[in-house]
């Protein structure tokens, strides 16, 4: 409980004890009205006081028109005309269901924040041939750590010795352990299971994984939903006109009917209180709140309640391949030389890649086998989309694609075979190429087929030639392809895209995070595969799917539409409920105070409900 909801509730019991004692005063005892409306003042008092003084200073800020202002107008009005019992006890009543409202919101934050909780408490620094217990906030890059089996890794780091398995599901929601050794990445708040393992610090603390993640899921629910947007929206013009209907019920029926004045004043009252939104206010943020919790268990991160909700008006997702519907891990599948031995061609083109942590250098790199002599490189110009040109022994040497060779002018023979073609120039003179083929995901055909069922389009853009792509498309069985694309090529196409778009439609963009940081941001939605190691991935992407698997985006919609499915719920509830108990105010059937207890039967059954959207996220399948 937060120190806030514990004040309202000293308050509250205050407030109840004060009641208590007045009402029992003026039921057992014979007490002068001037003693009387100073018991119930006093318990008035208590409760009201810090909504009086929090709509004074909204007032300045005219923010006042709001539940809060209802509630005043209702209950010192019950005071003017002597209904002093029925004004304490709407107002406790009032006061209460704020408190069960701070409570449930507090309560799913902490939840949230307990299952995501994923900071370690220390770390095993190594110091010489010792060790030093440290809080991971102190460590320094370089500096080298030791994780023992059953312990959280403090920070980002990289295997220096030994080899175990790490429990990843806190942090990505992967069931499977992951077998690390040396030279593998260790992020923070995973597990080390088993074998001690040396580290050396990559990332300090606040740069790591896990702090990263906590505090995008912390902050996750600032960013607004229209839906919530709405409630504020009705609310502001809500007040207003109900206040107003309720001065014309004070003012128009004595003039037609024989109740007394003071009886339709009573009735306009009660219908302020009716009217009072609690229900509606505290169901719809604590049911975005309920889907960022449930997309969070399933290890997807999204960034704010407006994210859940565009998700569900997606029509069209767009698609990078490598490293998206692709695994990214590519292998040299075949040598062709010319005029020129296989082993040269291929140490060639991998020493000058050796500065390279693209992918396919990373594959000529294992090919080769052998540790890069970095002497013998220099003059290294990467050419972004097209490869990169380095003297090599001295020797110009240009490792690409087609741009690259036609870029320098080398006459080379096209190649038409599936995979990525990787062409090998020196000095000036073409000397041959090298096949390189990459793996689809094996859950990437069960997302096609999830979009194609939901009628939902699928489009795939990549650097890669023709036949590569064509065969990957075929393979997963999406229509619209887009090859050989540039990274601006893939910025232009998705302006046009969104350009074409038809009113209520949004389009979605899933990268790897790493290069398609500009794409990411131009989607209505962007979406970054494996975004541990990507801070682009973090800071571009609204959702993010914390393990490599495509098949999280199914995860996502179906939390969506889940939460929206509850909102539009509670919404229908709350408001339908709203109209009805100001009906019955008018006609006289209900108290002041049964008209917040009714309130507060509202917004409890829509915090249940809520609730039950977190717990069970599959109802929005």
């Amino acid at each position: 409980m937060t120190d806030e909801a514990r004040k309202k509730g000293i308050e509250i019991g205050a407030g109840l004890l004060l009641y208590s004692i007045a009402w029992a005063a003026v039921s057992y005892w014979t007490v002068p009205p001037e003693g009387e409306t100073a018991l119930f003042l006093a318990a008035y008092a208590v409760l009201s006081l810090r909504t009086y003084w929090e709509q004074i200073k909204k007032f300045f800020h005219r923010q006042f028109l709001d539940e809060s202002m209802l509630m005043i107008i209702a209950t010192a009005g019950a005071f003017a005309i002597d209904r002093h019992k029925e004004a304490v006890a709407a107002m406790l009543f009032y006061q209460v269901s704020k408190f069960v409202e701070e409570l449930s919101l507090g309560r799913t934050k902490k939840s949230i924040a307990e299952f995501i909780d994923i900071r370690p408490e220390y770390a095993n620094l190594k110091v010489g041939n010792s060790e030093k217990i440290v809080p991971p906030q102190q460590l320094e890059l370089r500096q080298v750590i030791i994780l023992r089996p059953g312990e959280k890794i403090p920070v980002d780091s990289v295997v220096t010795a030994g080899s175990g398995t790490v429990d990843m599901k806190a942090l990505t929601g992967e069931s499977e352990p992951r077998a690390v050794r040396i030279g593998d990445r260790l992020y923070s708040g995973c597990i080390n299971l088993n074998g001690v393992l040396e580290a050396r610090v990559v990332r300090l603390y606040n740069d790591s994984a896990a702090a990263r993640v906590m505090r995008l899921v912390e902050n996750a629910n600032e960013k607004k939903s229209q839906s919530v947007h709405f409630a504020d929206k009705f609310t502001k013009y809500y007040t207003p006109i109900v206040i107003l209907i309720a001065l014309l019920t004070v003012i128009l029926p004595p003039m037609m009917f024989a109740e007394s004045k003071a009886e339709w004043i009573y009735r306009g009252l009660v219908l302020l209180a009716a009217a009072c939104p609690c229900g509606l206010m505290v169901s719809i943020p604590l049911a975005f709140l309920g889907g960022i919790g449930a997309a969070s268990k399933q290890g997807v991160l999204i960034k704010g309640g407006a994210f859940l909700e565009d998700l569900t008006e997606v029509d069209t997702f767009v698609f990078d391949k490598t490293g998206t519907l692709t695994e990214g891990v590519f292998h040299v599948r075949d040598i062709v030389p010319w005029k020129m031995e296989k082993e040269e061609l291929l140490e060639m083109a991998a020493l000058a890649e050796s500065y390279s942590n693209h992918p396919i250098a990373m594959s000529l790199q294992e090919a080769y086998g052998r540790d890069a002599d970095l002497t013998r490189v220099t003059d290294i110009e990467e050419q972004p989309g097209c490869g990169v040109q380095a003297k090599v022994d001295g020797r110009d040497v240009c490792v690409g694609n087609t741009r690259l060779m036609n870029r320098h002018g080398i006459f080379y023979q096209a190649v038409p075979d599936a995979g990525t073609v990787v062409y090998i120039a020196v000095d000036g003179q073409y000397a041959g190429y090298i096949l390189i083929s990459d793996i689809i995901r094996k859950d990437a055909a069960k997302l096609i087929r999830w979009l194609h069922k939901k009628d939902l389009a699928a489009v795939m853009l990549t650097g890669d030639n023709e036949q590569t792509a064509e065969e990957v498309a075929s393979k997963l069985r999406i229509e619209s392809v887009y090859s050989e694309l540039m990274p601006e090529d893939k910025v232009s196409l998705l302006e046009e895209f969104r350009d074409n778009q038809m009113e209520g439609e949004k389009l979605a963009f899933v990268g790897d995070g790493i290069n398609d940081a500009p794409v990411l941001t131009l989607a209505d939605i962007g979406i970054a595969m494996g975004g541990l190691g990507a801070d682009a991935a973090l800071e571009a992407a609204d959702i993010i799917l914390m393990e490599d698997e495509p098949s999280g985006i199914i995860k996502a919609i179906r939390i969506a539409k889940a939460t929206l499915r509850s909102v539009k719920q509670n919404m229908i509830f709350a408001i339908g409920m709203k109209v009805l108990l100001i009906i019955l105010a008018f006609f006289g059937f209900v108290t002041m105070q049964n008209a917040i207890i009714a309130d507060m039967a509202v917004m409890l059954i829509n915090i249940l409900n809520s609730f039950w959207m977190m717990q069970y996220p599959e109802r929005g399948v």
